[in-house]
């Protein structure tokens, strides 16, 4: 058992003395009827002669936050979910032992507050108590004011006084599920079907990714937890339904940094009859709709840089990158081990498992990503990273599919879908040979899929958005913990 400290000692006193006087240190139901937010948007335009005039009451309650008082009066503010409000408590209004209630309060505490609203001498709108209700004794203290959490990691950690002591933190919890609520609605008035899809599977498929591994025990069988969606929704275009979205956590085994976390949150939308460039398009347009309209600007910051979300996207193919950055044009027939010795003079280590593709793209994300700057779609991606994007008609080479890139980094993830099955049972053969030579992100044979596009899934094209990030974009957050309320930490110890 640790030892606590004097002042949790003092506050331990104080719960046994609120317990003396028959009162739950740690409350019960209590009714409200308004708010920090509510108040001030009703009431900022009055004087405080029209609101003396008004008598307007409320009941409110929240989190001390400062507490002051000399004799028989003092002042509070109050933090609840939308932020503070001054509270003016006097003990001739409030009666002797109801005003010993405020005076022995603590920083922390969470108590209701009846009265009326009234504006101060210096102006500030206010809450005049006429009724004082304990209903939860803090018996830890908040952190200094104006030190915190000055600890990164324990803000994370400890996300619960980070929302108490941290405006920002507050603004980014709230505004995250307005995106998404704003992100659902935009797709339903189209006409899309927001539907489930399985957390655990059997077959490993539908990105290239280390998974997580589980143990079913009545099965006694492993299982993965989902790094894509993709697999089943395609599913559901066969099935009929040709329009459809997913919301939900994804997981990979995979590193942290700023912008990435082992469990992260993704939307994945299928759309028959659609094809890359129509995903192209739905991507701008969700992205510029939540700026706008949820947000309302266009002008953002993304690692430290300038986003204007505003004129049309930006459209290049990969190749056309990469021989602007190095003067290599890979449209030409290179051969692989031309390539190789190309990538050599470059610093490009080539795996065990590379082939052409794979050279290529590792070319681009060398010389290509750290360049790109404005919103761009890069388009595409060699065959062989891509085993579930449909071939480039003119060139099998090259797929249909593109990546948004902003700032050098990645934002969504498209294709027109690959509906052959014939082809599809080829590529996920070469994934299994990859596998074999020691890629750990390679697909693996998904035969029941492959069975499904058997009976027919429309042309169509798919749509991956990782929201965190995107998140991060809209709130100008600078680390993906500040818009995951439980990030994954390293262990304290």
């Amino acid at each position: 058992m640790r030892e606590l400290s004097d002042q949790e000692i003092a506050r331990r006193q104080k719960m046994e003395a609120l317990r003396a006087k028959g009162i739950n240190p740690f409350g019960g139901r209590f009714e409200v009827s308004s708010d920090s937010k509510r108040i001030k948007e009703e009431f900022d335009s009055f004087s405080k002669e029209e609101l003396v005039e008004k008598n307007y009451p409320v009941i409110i309650a929240g989190r001390i936050m400062t507490k002051r008082g000399s004799g028989k009066a003092g002042f509070m503010h109050i933090l609840d979910k939308y932020g503070q409000i001054q509270v003016y408590v006097r003990m001739d209004e409030l009666g002797e032992e109801n005003y010993s209630l405020f005076e022995n309060a603590d920083i922390g505490d969470i108590v209701g507050i009846e009265g009326v609203v009234t504006r101060t001498n210096t102006g500030e709108l206010t809450v005049r108590a006429n009724k004082y209700i304990h209903l939860c004794k803090a018996l830890r203290p908040l952190p200094e004011k104006y030190h915190g959490l000055t600890d990164t990691e324990e803000r994370f950690r400890r996300r619960y006084v980070d929302l108490i002591m941290n405006e920002d933190a507050r603004r980014v919890a709230f505004t995250r599920p307005k995106i998404i609520r704003g992100l659902q609605k935009y797709l339903d008035d189209l006409g899309y079907v927001e539907v489930e899809t399985p957390v655990l599977g059997t077959v490993l498929g539908g990105a290239a990714a280390r998974p997580f591994i589980t143990h079913h025990n009545t099965l006694d069988i492993d299982m993965y937890l989902r790094i894509a969606t993709e697999l089943p929704l395609k599913r559901l275009l066969v099935g009929g339904m040709d329009a459809v979205y997913g919301i939900g956590r994804l997981f990979r085994n995979e590193g942290m940094s700023k912008q990435h976390n082992p469990e992260f949150t993704t939307i994945e939308l299928y759309k028959a009859y659609s094809d890359m460039e129509g995903m192209m398009d739905i991507t701008e347009d969700i992205i510029r709709h939540l700026a706008k309209e949820v947000i309302g600007k266009y002008d953002y910051t993304w690692k430290g840089e300038p986003v204007n979300l505003e004129p049309r996207f930006k459209r290049v193919h990969m190749v056309d990158i990469i021989k602007e950055q190095t003067g290599i044009n890979f449209f030409d027939n290179i051969s692989f081990d031309d390539a190789k010795k190309l990538a050599k003079e470059h610093n490009i280590e080539v795996e065990d498992h590379f082939s052409y593709g794979h050279i290529v793209n590792a070319f681009y994300e060398k010389y290509g990503e750290p360049v790109i700057k404005d919103p761009t779609f890069v388009y595409g991606h060699p065959i062989e990273i891509s085993p579930l994007a449909a071939k480039n008609e003119k060139d099998p080479r090259w797929t249909e599919r593109f990546e948004l890139f902003i700032n050098g980094s990645e934002f969504a993830n498209a294709f027109t879908e690959l509906n052959d099955p014939i082809d599809q049972y080829e590529r996920f053969t070469n994934q299994v040979s990859e596998a074999e030579k020691g890629n750990e992100e390679a697909n693996e044979m998904d035969i029941d899929f492959v069975e499904a596009l058997e009976y027919g899934m429309p042309p169509a094209g798919g749509l991956g958005i990782g929201l965190d990030r995107l998140i991060m974009l809209l709130t100008d957050s600078e680390t993906i913990r500040e818009v995951i309320l439980f990030p994954t930490m390293k262990n304290k110890n």
